[in-house]
C-alpha cells in the first residue's frame, strides 16, 4: 500500500536518539496505528511496548532481533516483526524511510 486514506496524523513529531529517527503517528478510524519515520545512518536500540511490524520503504537496515546472535539485513520492501515488550537493535546504512505497525 502506498497511501493511506481517511487518517488523522499527530502533527508533533517523535524524535528519538537527538534527532537520528524521527516518525510521524498515523491514526486509522479503526483505533489502528503506525508510524512514518525517517532514519539517519547509525545504530540504535528500541524497547516495544507492542507488537511491531517493520516495513522499509527505501534504504538498508541490520537488525538484531531479540534472542538472535546473528545480525539481518533488509532493504526496500522487506519487513520485519519485533514481540511486544521487547529490544531490538539496528544499524540504518545510510537515510532509511520506514512504517511501523504497532499490532494488538
Amino acid at each position: 500500500m502506498s497511501e493511506f486514506n481517511n487518517v488523522t496524523v499527530v502533527k508533533k513529531a517523535n524524535i528519538y536518539f537527538d534527532g537520528g529517527v524521527t516518525s510521524r503517528t498515523i491514526q486509522f478510524v479503526n483505533g489502528e496505528k503506525k508510524t512514518l519515520g525517517i532514519m539517519l545512518p547509525g545504530e540504535y536500540t528500541f524497547d516495544t511496548g507492542k507488537k511491531e511490524l517493520m516495513e522499509i520503504q527505501s534504504g538498508e537496515v541490520e537488525v538484531l532481533l531479540p534472542g538472535e546472535s546473528t545480525w539481518r539485513r533488509f532493504g526496500a520492501g522487506d519487513t520485519f516483526e519485533v514481540a511486544a515488550n521487547a529490544s531490538f537493535q539496528i544499524k540504518s546504512n545510510g537515510v532509511t524511510d520506514y512504517c511501523c505497525s504497532f499490532i494488538d
